[in-house]
């Protein structure tokens, strides 16, 4: 029976659905139901602006959200994300897939279908590997510079349509420079159809929240250049979009066949695995359930492997639309089932009818789905609480609008490894004195009025003891040392109460503390170690030099021995202090 339970919980974590399934409920359907709706409602408009973004036909982003959803539903873990093209991974196609496909535009679509498979191919890597861990490297104030940087840029590459000129440049400051060029020749009437969808999603966005307000202006969009010909007018309008469903097949190409296909992979994934598991997150601890992330890395893998099937190109989870789904009342990720058949219909029956849609109004609509994306407020806490986290999301910042939104993802989480081995370097040393009128102590920097112990240098590093900063605390106590006067210190001790690990180069520097202390005719002893910490310590023999590193090897206990004698300075053998190892001694 206990097999039966191991093999059927596996079961249960590998396919989510046995798991919600049981405990669905005939209520719940009529949510799900609506919701699925409403998604696909939302997920329209959006859907052929991010494609349109990502430089494919339209209809390929309605595939990914039809396909992706379906994907996900079987294999991801939360039950209110949705799955769709999103705003930086379409840039981030735009800007890669058309070098590699020397401007053919069939290989162009290829290579973005490719991608979503390879994206599928290293999301099961990753689950085999565990490497969900790893994407917690980098921070969320990395993580706020590169959502305003991507923001940014992917709005400046929607001005071009949105004054009706031809745009151009790789990167924000050519493209600004280029279209302040073509200014003079912007067509009236598409800015005004522009900027009069702009106001209406701003306004029906706060108006009608959860609501599809796109759709709407998407409508009212293509009624407005049906009766009056806009496109007689200049008005750039999306043209015939294919009926019918997409056909399923396997990609064309190879990944030996497309130089670059694996990096931009690895960039999609890394991006859509960071955005996809900090919404699926917050919505499971809103619900009151279980969110596994090993688990996003297959439910990723298995909606890019559906939208790569379709001729799609990769797809991610994305808060946006997620929270339009589950405020519309979706329990389960039957809602992804429902709104795939939505989408199914409209591509059946409803394609006709998006002829005329101005691709101003699919660039308002790019516009009012990222502004989102760069939280000002969010970047001026940063600025006020932390100038390190500011100076972090800044160059995540700098390095998407400089160098691209691939190359400032990569150097967003290289910013992110760099600035915690800094941290990790400069390790705060306390000093400790008395706290007045009892037997405790504390950092006397932070608390001046903490009494001074005659005698006694006492120091406790605020975090491990490594290799990247093991000579940096001993600088930090030798300078110490050397601003008192001569003479007056005849015991360091130092507490290692505040640092859980030490490694060999750590080790090795309390050897060399301890020689250059002895040679000055004072002993250093050590107090406050924790059970790996001592075991180390012993093992290498630096416990003896120390005195002793018993567990109840107190700082008052080793405090005691300051009255004795000094050591020679010729003796590099240190008296041990009164309290030694418990014998046998192993928590």
């Amino acid at each position: 029976m206990s097999a039966q339970r191991t093999a059927a919980s596996t079961a249960a974590a590998l396919l989510p659905p046995l798991g919600w399934l049981r405990g669905y409920t005939g209520a719940w359907l009529g949510g799900d139901l609506v919701a699925g709706v409403t998604l696909a409602a939302y997920a329209l408009p959006v859907a052929l602006a991010y494609a349109t973004l990502a430089g494919l036909p339209p209809q390929v982003g309605v595939y990914g959200y039809m396909l992706g959803g379906l994907g996900y539903a079987l294999l991801g873990s939360s039950r209110h994300l949705a799955i769709g093209p999103t705003s930086a991974i379409s840039l981030m196609v735009a800007a890669n897939v058309g070098v590699m496909a020397g401007g053919d535009a069939a290989r162009y679509a290829e290579i973005a279908s490719l991608a979503a498979f390879t994206i599928a191919l290293l999301c099961l890597l990753s689950w085999a590997l565990r490497l969900s861990v790893l994407v917690k490297l980098i921070s969320d104030s990395i993580l706020v510079g590169f959502k305003a940087g991507a923001g940014i840029t992917i709005a400046v590459t929607q001005l071009p349509s949105l004054f009706g000129v031809a745009g151009g440049g790789q990167n924000v400051i050519e493209r600004l420079v280029l279209l302040a060029r073509q200014l003079p020749d912007l067509n009236a009437i598409t800015l005004g159809v522009g900027l009069a969808g702009l106001v209406l999603l701003v306004v029906g966005g706060r108006a009608l929240p959860g609501r599809p307000v796109a759709l709407g202006v998407v409508v009212l969009s293509i009624l407005a250049a049906s009766l009056f010909g806009l496109a007689g007018h200049g008005v750039v309008i999306t043209g015939s979009i294919p009926a019918g469903l997409p056909e399923i097949g396997l990609p064309s190409l190879r990944l030996s066949d497309v130089e670059g296909i694996v990096p931009l992979a690895a960039g999609c994934l890394l991006l859509a695995y960071i955005e996809g598991v900090s919404a699926a997150r917050s919505f499971a601890e809103k619900h009151g359930y279980a969110l596994n992330p090993r688990q996003e890395f297959l439910g990723i893998g298995a909606a890019n492997l559906m939208a790569g099937l379709g001729h799609g190109y990769p797809v991610a989870g994305g808060l946006s639309q997620s929270a339009v789904a589950e405020k519309a009342g979706s329990r389960t990720p039957l809602t992804l089932v429902f709104a795939s058949a939505t989408l199914a219909l409209c591509l059946l029956f409803l394609t006709g009818l998006l002829a005329n849609l101005p691709k101003a109004t699919l660039a308002a609509v790019v516009l009012t789905a990222v502004a989102g994306l760069i939280d000002v407020r969010e970047l001026a806490r940063l600025w006020r609480v932390s100038r390190v986290d500011f100076a972090a999301a800044a160059v995540a910042l700098t390095g998407v609008l400089l160098l691209g939104i691939l190359q400032g993802i990569l150097l967003a989480a290289l910013a992110s490894v760099l600035m915690m081995l800094v941290r990790a370097s400069r390790p705060h040393v306390a000093f400790l004195g008395r706290v007045p009128g009892t037997s405790r102590y504390g950092d006397v920097a932070r608390h001046p009025e903490n009494e001074p112990i005659p005698g006694v240098l006492a120091f406790r590093p605020d975090g491990s003891v490594l290799y990247v900063n093991a000579e940096a605390v001993m600088e930090a106590v030798l300078a110490r040392l050397d601003a008192e006067p001569p003479g007056s210190i005849r015991l360091v001790v130092c507490d290692l109460s505040a640092s859980p690990h030490m490694d060999l180069p750590a080790v090795a520097m309390l050897r060399k503390l301890h020689a250059a202390l002895a040679a000055q005719g004072i002993r250093l002893l050590a107090t406050g170690a924790h059970g790996g910490v001592r075991d180390l310590l012993r093992r290498d023999g630096v416990a003896e030099l120390l005195g002793g590193i018993g567990r109840d090897l107190t700082l008052e206990a080793v405090l005691d021995d300051a009255a004795s004698p000094p050591i020679a300075a010729t003796d590099p053998t240190p008296s041990k202090p009164r309290r030694a190892d418990v014998p046998g001694d192993s928590a």
